[in-house]
């Protein structure tokens, strides 16, 4: 088969289109030909060199896919060949074939073409173990997410309207008319507002119940002046730094709440109850048209540099999937 492969940590040029020994499921897997994958942000950290794969992994990029079951391995339960699929990767989604623990496959929603569930797994399952499972976003409260345009961004604006919830969410000017479609109440231009203080008048002074902050060390002290009293912060990137001086006392006087988490290093049986959780509770609102895949473009996996440059330019809305065709 032909992957996606990286001779030595660099830029977008560093990827290849190459072949590859093929995938074996291994007991309780599932061998997934697969129709898509999509970019993440952790794919160009990877590239980098930055992020490297966890023990046992695939070692080509690519942490979510869809496509049709081609075999299941021994123990393997709730699929059978022909199935279509998406699922949760620790890698291998840049790849005509990838092997993957049945635990971590769901069914192609309802209404959406294979192709296109690639797009939901990872953002999916992020955003709802962060914000429903660690956050507790409920209906009512006031969610801000930081990078709106973004995959999780776009995702997120649509989970939490449909919870309830009201949205604040930051973005470029140019993609706010698409995240207000998509239910954001207030959108700011991190570029010339400041978000403290539009969060707190959109909110009459209160904050945010929640914020999603993509950005880390850089963001932390103005995150914590945005939440609401009994705030929660949930932290899933550090595009803004790793470190910065925390004054403790801004969370003991709001009762403020911080989590930071990744996912793909968890173990397999915390990912598989995220997965569980998606499918119980976010799968039927895919299924009912409250949320859907928002993708910017698809692209053969054969011009995977030219996704991750426009990754990382941020100029895309939504997902940028790769197709192996």
């Amino acid at each position: 088969m032909y992957a996606v492969t990286i001779d030595e940590p660099g830029g977008p040029e560093a990827l290849r289109w190459t072949e590859v020994p093929d995938p074996v499921p291994g007991p309780g897997e599932v061998l997934i030909e697969v129709a898509a994958s999509a970019v993440n942000r952790a794919d160009l950290l990877q590239r980098a060199g930055h992020y490297p794969p966890p023990a046992g992994a695939p070692p080509y990029l690519g942490l979510e896919c869809a496509g049709v079951v081609a075999e299941v391995g021994a123990g393997g339960t709730g699929v059978q060949p022909g199935d279509e699929v998406c699922a949760l990767l620790a890698g291998g989604g840049y790849a005509q074939r990838v092997a993957v623990p049945a635990e971590l496959v769901l069914p192609a929603p309802a209404g959406v073409p294979v192709a296109d569930a690639a797009a939901l797994p990872e953002v999916a399952c992020t955003v709802w173990s962060n914000v429903v499972d660690l956050a507790r976003l409920s209906g009512g409260e006031t969610l801000l997410v930081h990078g709106g345009g973004s995959g999780i961004g776009t995702f997120a604006i649509q989970l939490a309207v449909a919870l309830g919830a009201r949205v604040v969410t930051t973005a470029r000017a140019g993609k706010h008319a698409a995240l207000r479609e998509l239910g954001a109440e207030v959108t700011i231009d991190y570029t010339e507002q400041d978000f403290v203080e539009v969060t707190k008048d959109a909110t009459g002074g209160r904050g945010a119940d929640v914020i999603l902050d993509i950005m880390g060390g850089s963001y932390l002290p103005r995150n914590l002046a945005a939440l609401a009293p009994d705030g929660r912060l949930a932290i899933i990137g550090l595009q803004g730094g790793r470190r910065v001086e925390l004054d403790l006392a801004k969370l003991l006087t709001t009762r403020a709440q911080i989590t930071a988490t990744t996912l793909r290093a968890r173990p397999l049986a915390d990912k598989a109850r995220i997965v569980h959780g998606v499918r119980e509770q976010v799968w039927p609102l895919i299924e009912t048209g409250s949320i859907r895949p928002v993708i910017d473009r698809r692209l053969p996996m054969s011009r995977a540099a030219e996704a991750h440059r426009l990754v990382e330019s941020h100029a895309h809305l939504g997902k940028v999937l790769l197709l192996p065709g």
